[in-house]
Formats: structure tokens, sequence, C-alpha cells
């Protein structure tokens, strides 16, 4: 899980100045030697770990904090307000051409970071803002390149340009431009060539392509994963080809988070997306707020609630009011347990999900249901008849007990997961605040993945 490592360490660091009642500057001092020292085990720049020590420190030690009502809690919250200042406060996003003009934007990075892949989720992002955009395979060098991105292009629903093997990446650059000015694409894509590591020769065709056509954002991906490495590479691209953006992919394994914190303060480029997985939706706009929320194990709940939002992008509206209407009075059914496992697998999974939620974040994969539980219980469902799914009053024993040999589950499992959805039901009717405003959208999604919901069946 993302940060996991660090989240661990300075949450105990701040449980202690928690225990502590009122402090003394000793105190926060000593704190954050332990904050140096889990932020440089974690990867980071040792320039970004002093400054950012240093930062929190002089606002800390000032007498408001010390003498405060809740010392502990407000070096805490300057600690959340300097990572966010670290990691770029504001949200950066892809600057467009104004009106029918095309962009272009120019991918690059090392072989291995997850490019190709990178290209065709922004191409799907760019999509959903309301443009047409077109992924065009400049990576002559690698054939199973082009067919990647031609796979992920049908994939995305997006149009896909390639000129094969034997044309150079200019030429192809080029020619896709004119294409796009043909068939009203507005933005083009250009997935260029990686290597292994930096070189000469990539540098001088990464240029070469800038001073053949007009690049409106170069985008750097590099894998989180490598941490201080990703950084550094970061630094020479920018040096050389000059990037406009950093996208981190594989940021879901990444446990320590040094490229994330790194990143934007070494080399003065902001972070616009962070790759949350394998899947072609799993490409999550970076909000440095939220992150530092995520890091301090404060939970993610927007970035949540917009996941759930865009997995029922495709919903059907009336049936979204439907649901939403059921959960506020608490009659849900079967169907929306169907509907919510559908939304959750959307979401990235359930794991995802809890890590996203305050003081979830330290759940450990043994501790959530595998894939074999939820087909299991998935099973019960689908033995059920689409009456007995629409009304869980018509469980008598009789059919209790033809549903567990449809399902291929004992009895008591299934009396098990029917009497946690009754309590589960009797839960949602005390909790209206549920449909809010902000949360109404995607609730279906999300009523019973929490602590105490659906997860109860497991």
């Amino acid at each position: 899980m993302a940060f996991e490592s660090l989240s661990d360490k300075l949450q105990n660091v701040f449980k202690n100045l928690r225990g502590k009642g009122r402090l003394s500057e000793e105190d926060v001092k000593t704190a954050m030697k332990e904050v140096k020292m889990a932020l440089l085990e974690a990867d980071v720049n040792f320039r970004v770990v002093k400054y950012f020590v240093n930062k929190v420190q002089e606002r800390a030690v000032g007498e408001d904090v010390l003498n405060g009502l809740n010392p502990a809690q407000m070096v805490v919250k300057i600690v959340d307000e300097e990572l966010t200042s670290l990691m770029g406060s504001d949200i950066t996003e892809i600057q467009f051409q104004p009106g029918k003009s095309i962009t272009v934007i120019m991918m690059c990075g090392l072989q291995g970071t997850g490019k190709t892949t990178t290209a065709a989720k922004i191409a799907g992002k760019v999509k959903l803002k309301g443009k047409k955009p077109l992924l065009v395979a400049c990576d002559v060098y690698r054939p199973a390149a082009i067919d990647q991105l031609r796979i992920n292009a049908e994939k995305q629903e997006v149009d896909f340009f390639s000129m094969g093997t034997d044309v150079s990446p200019i030429e192809i650059a080029k020619a896709a431009i004119a294409h796009a000015e043909k068939n009203n694409e507005n933005v083009v894509i250009l997935d260029t060539a990686g290597r292994l590591q930096i070189d000469e020769e990539m540098m001088q065709e990464l240029v070469a392509i800038k001073e053949a056509v007009t690049v409106h954002q170069s985008l750097l991906v590099v894998d989180a994963m490598t941490g201080q490495a990703a950084v550094d590479v970061a630094v020479q691209f920018n040096d050389r080809i000059g990037i406009d953006g950093i996208v981190l992919s594989k940021m879901d394994g990444d446990t320590r988070g040094g490229a994330a914190l790194s990143a934007r303060q070494v080399t003065g480029k902001p972070i616009l997306y962070v790759g949350m997985g394998e899947k072609l939706s799993d490409l999550e706009q970076f909000y440095p707020d939220r992150m530092a929320s995520r890091i301090l194990g404060m939970g993610d709940v927007l970035s949540l609630i917009d996941k759930a939002v865009e997995a029922n992008r495709e919903r059907d509206e009336e049936k979204e009011r439907e649901m939403a209407s059921k959960m506020k009075k608490g009659k849900i059914d079967f169907e929306m347990y169907l509907e919510s496992m559908k939304q959750m697998r959307n979401m990235g999974g359930l794991g995802a999900i809890m890590g996203m939620l305050p003081g979830m974040g330290k759940i450990s994969d043994d501790q959530l249901p595998d894939e074999k539980q939820l087909a299991r219980i998935e099973a019960i469902v689908l033995s059920m008849t689409p009456e007995e799914r629409k009304n869980p009053k018509l469980m008598s024993p009789q059919r209790k007990y033809r549903i567990a040999k449809g399902s291929g589950n004992d009895i008591t499992d299934v009396n098990r997961f029917i009497k946690q959805f009754e309590q589960m039901q009797k839960m949602m009717k005390q909790m209206p605040g549920l449909m809010g405003k902000k949360g109404r959208r995607g609730l279906g999604a999300l009523g019973g993945l929490g602590k105490g919901g659906f997860g109860k069946f497991f």
C-alpha cells in the first residue's frame, strides 16, 4: 500500500507526542529527529529532508504552539501543511490549447516505467474531459510497444496512429499531427521510445522531436518504487530536454514515498498524476493535500468519492436515483450487494478503498477478504432467484438450504451472510447523513464496503 512504511513511522512519532500532553522545545526537536530518520529511510532526498525538518521545527517551537491547548495536534497540523507545500500545494493539470487547436503531449521516460500504459491512461482521462485524443506510436525500436499501445487504444476507445518500425519517430510525429488535423482530433499523445538507462541517443531523439513539432506538454513517467533514483532521472530529463510535469507510476507498490516527496522540490516541476494499479482506469490526479493526508494516516475520503463517481459514470441515472432512495431508507437488497461488488472492483478492490478511509490504512492484506472469499459470497447471491434478491424477507429455511446447495456453501455460511445483511440494513437506516450533497453520487458503491458494512460478511 502506498506510503505504508513511512505512514506507520510518522504515526508512531505523533502518538508519542500526544502522550506527553504539554510539549517542550526539546520534545519537538526529538520528534523531528525521528521524522528526519523516517524520511531518510523512505528514500527522500537528503536536501529535501533537511529543508522540510527545519521548516517544521521552526514553526513548531513557536510559543503559540508549545503553549496551546493541544500542542501535539498543532505539530501534526504543521507537518501536514509542510508536506502539502513540499509536494506542490496547488493542483496541476494538463494545459490544453484553446478552442479546436491541437495540444501535443510527448510522453518520455526510461523503459519499464509503464510509459506506454500511462499514455493510454492519460488518453482515457483526456477523453472524459470531452477531448478527442490520438495515441501515436513513436517507439520504433520495440514492436511490442506498438502492439501494446494499439491494444490499449482499442480498450480506451480512442484513435491510434502508427507507421511501423521503418520510419523515424520525427516523421511519425509530423504525420500524426497532420492526421489529427484531418480527423478533428485535438490532443496528440506521442509515446516515445525508452531505454534501460539514460543515453545520449535517446536524449537527442527527444530533442529532435521537440524541434520538429510544437510540443505543448512534455510529461516524464518515472517508477515511484525506485525512490531517489526516480528523482535523479527526472533531474537529468529536465536538464536535457525540459519537462513540464511528472507522472509517478506504480505508486500503489511504493511503501516508502521518496519519489513523491522529493520530485517537486528537486526538479521544480509538478506531479500531475499517480498510477495506482495496472488497469487503464488506475490513474489518479495528484492532489498534494490529499496525499499528505494519506501519509499521515488521515485517509483520503475525497479521492474515494471521486473514484466512486467515476465508477458510476456509466450507470443509468434512474437506477442511481432508485439505489440512493433505497439506501436512504435503509431498504437495501441483494441486487444492491451485487452492484456494490461490481463498483468495488472498478474502484481498485477493497484494499484500495480501505486504505483511503481515515484510520483504516494499517489494515493488512491478510485481514481483508481475498478474491476467493468474495467469489464465494457472490455465489450465494447469484444462487438466489430474482425475487429473493429484491426481497430479503422471503428467505425461509427451505430457500436457504437450496441457496447453500446451489452456491456450494455450507448452510451456516448462508445463515451468517443473511443475518449480517439484516444488521447492515438496520445500520443504513441510522445513517441518512451518508446521502449528503458531496457523497450522493457513487455511494451505491461505498455503502457496504467500509468497516461494519459488507466487509463484516468476511
